[in-house]
């Protein structure tokens, strides 16, 4: 039998010095508890890393994104690139060069047709393609303002179409059915869409608030009912106009017309004053009055703000009024400014639908409102000067504007695809160093 070497003998054997290592118990918790210190971050690095992580960069990343893909349905589009992709083995450059040629002459429209046209004679005529855009922008930007203000609160106002073709008809009887003098006119005929929209949008915030019917449905079937209900009325002498070939009303009396801003050479009138000014008071009420403070309680925990005394039921009434009032102005403006030679069942124009991208683009923030109907209205105006100068296909725009959607309701792939921070994450070193002290704690 073997016997066992002393320890002595095995350590002289292999040539080391024993090595005390302490059990876990034996260290002080002071010293297992202790943190290396963070890496200083500079005050620099903090405001680059707070504005890289906002909801602002993300927005404009989703835009980046959503024109890169637009570009590429307009290059499979094309029919120069089609034709240079059937030898793109032969000569490779010519298919580079046709997508160049495609892509870069489209977005060249685009700005053309949305911001300023480079080939007018003078700047005059050049920036007329602003006001265009301003006037796209103008109901988008109304809409987009009471799709926001429900989101707020927790309900989803899916009837903007509804909303505005009730607001639509009351403006438009007020404007072409009761002679007024100039000024007080319009006045009443603007307050009249604001009570439509505001009367309608109610309905689903009544039936909200007392019998938990869901926003979504029930603003949904308001819009195939105010859809039917202004189309039966365009058969009748009711609203028809005399002698039209198809249903449509009367012409707005010119009294009740929104004046020009620039004169009759640029189309933007004071509906843009109207929806900047709605702006600002969305913002002061959402963020300085004690409704709007109550409606975001509301929209952060219904529950939490009823146990705190709050009356959930009247501020969801409340909330879809205010929010189909505002819906309502973008009516009125389709009435009273754009379209003044009389409307029909399209008078909503799809405004209540893309006032949903407006607010998702938004954040729904009244400011952030205000510059995603901007852009959005720039996309429409540079869409028919694209179709026209390039023939690119009108639908691109619009999967523009649904793939800008797609990546805003996104963040994380946004963030992913652009490498940037979330937010109130540390920083990657603070996570580096906190690893290597899991590491040694271990």
């Amino acid at each position: 039998m073997s016997e066992q070497m002393p320890t002595a003998d095995v350590e002289a054997a292999v040539g080391e010095t024993p090595v005390d290592v302490p059990a876990l118990d034996q260290i002080p918790e002071e010293q297992r508890a202790a943190e290396p210190p963070a890496p200083e971050i500079s005050k620099t690095h903090r405001i680059l890393r707070e504005i890289a992580s906002g909801s602002v960069v993300l927005s404009i990343c989703a835009v980046i994104v959503a024109l890169v893909v637009g570009g590429v349905f307009i290059a499979l589009t094309n029919q120069q690139v089609q034709q240079a992709l059937g030898y793109f083995f032969a000569r490779p450059g010519d298919t580079f060069a046709a997508i160049g040629n495609a892509v870069g002459g489209a977005y060249a429209a685009l700005f053309q047709g949305a911001i300023y046209n480079t080939h007018a004679p003078d700047f005059a005529t050049g920036i007329q393609s602003l006001s265009t855009t301003l006037t796209f922008a103008t109901p988008l930007i109304a809409a987009g303002l009471g799709v926001a203000l429900s989101f707020r609160v927790g309900l989803f106002n899916i009837g903007g179409q509804g909303q505005m073709l009730i607001a639509a008809l009351f403006a438009g009887l007020v404007g072409f059915k009761l002679p007024m003098p100039p000024g007080i006119h319009l006045l009443i005929a603007v307050l009249a869409g604001l009570i439509g929209g505001a009367i309608w949008a109610a309905i689903a915030g009544v039936l909200k608030a007392y019998t938990g019917a869901h926003e979504v449905i029930v603003t949904i079937m308001l819009n195939y009912i105010a859809l039917n209900l202004l189309s039966y009325l365009l058969t009748t002498s009711f609203l028809r106009a005399p002698g039209a070939n198809d249903p449509r009303t009367p012409p707005t009396l010119p009294t009740a017309v929104f004046p020009k801003l620039f004169g009759s050479n640029y189309s933007l009138d004071i509906g843009i004053i109207l929806v900047v000014l709605a702006t600002v008071a969305v913002w002061w009420l959402l963020e300085r009055s004690s409704l709007g403070f109550r409606f975001r309680a509301v929209g952060e925990n219904p529950n939490a703000a009823r146990v705190a005394g709050m009356s959930v039921r009247s501020i969801y009434v409340w909330a879809m009024v205010i929010s189909g009032a505002l819906v309502g102005l973008a009516g009125a403006t389709q009435v009273l400014g754009q379209i003044t030679t009389g409307f029909g069942s399209d008078i909503d124009a799809g405004i209540g639908f893309s006032a949903i991208t407006v607010a998702l683009l938004g954040r729904s923030r009244p400011f952030g409102v205000l510059v995603a109907g901007i852009l959005i209205g720039a996309f429409q105006a540079g869409g028919f000067a694209m179709q026209a100068a390039d023939n690119v296909p009108v639908e691109v725009i619009a999967i523009i504007q649904s793939v800008t959607v797609l990546f805003i309701a996104a963040p994380p792939l946004v963030r992913a695809i652009f490498r940037l921070p979330a937010p109130g994450s540390a920083p990657r070193r603070r996570r580096s160093a906190t690893r290597t002290k899991g590491a040694v704690a271990r």
